[in-house]
């Protein structure tokens, strides 16, 4: 397939991604006083939904979930490595409910960053990233003593495809102090969605979810190291 023909698809899904991001950020701001919370999860997950499958539609990008019987009933802390926005729109409708970690400055995009600060996120400002670390254990416990997983990309930027850097200890320290088990996800998005590309390109991303790690017997070191290796030797190579 041509540069040219890539192109093209790119941009009717970028025409068609903000279209439907006003539509349902509008929706949302509009309803969420009449919606209970897990109501406002469900309709903040359909935009992911739609999103996605505009994607599919205009460039051909579809995927296979792997070991959904390992996603926990209750809370947990889920580390995936992370190679383009693609995860985080699949995350958003896998993992129910959550609460996303952002930049404090998303908040302030119209129509969508309105929308997304009344789901609750987790904001941090990534310019300190000190009191980063603060803020993301303080609002993670809370958040997940709530009931709310979290996800967390502990390499703390996107990644190319094939590549993984070295994991963070933050998702497995906030797993310890709130007292809940972490899940590992591998993907290879980033074949399909390459990271700061404008192109988008057809492809099957392979998503795998792995057993949960019990916290109560392993060290914050342990814990990161065991999830960081089943990551890597779990991800699908092109």
């Amino acid at each position: 397939m041509t540069r040219i023909v890539l192109g093209v698809r790119s941009t009717l899904f970028y025409i068609g991604y903000v279209h439907i991001t006003i539509v349902m950020s509008t929706l949302f701001i509009l309803v969420y006083g009449l919606l209970p919370p897990r109501g406002r999860y469900i309709l903040a997950a359909t935009w992911c939904f739609c999103v996605l499958q505009w994607l599919r539609i205009t460039c051909g990008v579809n995927y296979e979930v792997k070991g959904l019987e390992n996603i926990p009933q209750g809370p947990a802390v889920y580390l995936s490595n992370h190679q383009s926005s693609w995860e985080t729109l699949l995350f958003y409708r896998l993992v129910f409910p959550m609460s996303p970690i952002l930049k404090k400055e998303l908040l302030k995009i119209p129509f969508w960053g309105w929308a997304l600060w009344l789901t609750r996120p987790i904001a941090i400002d990534r310019s300190k990233p000190r009191e980063a670390g603060k803020s993301l254990l303080l609002q993670g416990v809370r958040r997940l003593k709530e009931g709310n997983s979290i996800v967390i990309f502990p390499e703390g930027t996107r990644s190319r495809p094939g590549e993984i850097r070295r994991f963070s200890r933050s998702g497995a320290t906030l797993a310890e102090a709130a007292g809940v088990p972490v899940v590992p996800i591998a993907h290879n998005a980033g074949y399909a969605w390459p990271p700061r590309t404008f192109l988008k390109f057809p492809y099957k991303v392979t998503v795998e979810i792995g057993k949960p790690i019990v916290i109560s017997d392993q060290s914050v070191n342990q814990i990161t190291e065991q999830a960081e290796s089943w990551i890597r030797n779990t991800v699908v190579v092109h």
